[in-house]
């Protein structure tokens, strides 16, 4: 299973202000309005993006089991109040996600609930590879 993939690029800017909805300090509201382009140009629809303590959610389907990625920024520096950080140094973090189902798992299904999560997960590697304004890295 994958615990996602960190990355740097130059393409999203950090917008004032962005953090007031949801923690200081985390930020990704470009990066998840591009990734559900991305996704839904590869047919993926993404249902909404929902703000998370952590970063954004693209919900991707809700039944009969909620498949999503998560998207944010991780940032381990100190910085002063509303200072926001210079975008080529923020790491991004992006990951799929299976959650529920737990009566499919019940009735066997857990192969299913898996290989989408797999499929998601490959559609979002391939969305990031093929974007040459994105270097990833190994986990910080």
């Amino acid at each position: 299973m994958s615990d996602g993939y960190w990355f740097k690029s130059s393409l999203f800017e950090i917008e004032p202000g962005e953090d007031d909805e949801i923690n200081p300090g985390i930020y990704g509201r470009q990066l998840a309005q591009w990734l559900k382009q991305k996704l839904e140009a590869g047919g993926y629809p993404v249902e909404d993006v929902i703000n998370e303590d952590w970063g954004r959610c693209l919900l991707c389907q809700r039944s009969p089991f909620a498949l999503w990625i998560g998207v944010g920024s991780v940032d381990d520096e100190r910085r002063v109040d509303g200072e926001i950080p210079v975008k080529d140094a923020v790491v991004w973090h992006c990951f799929a996600v299976t959650e529920g189902g737990f009566r499919l798992r019940m009735f066997g299904k857990k192969n299913e609930i898996e290989t989408s999560r797999a499929k998601l997960d490959a559609a979002l590697v391939s969305i990031l590879r093929s974007e040459p304004g994105i270097l990833l890295i190994p986990e910080p």
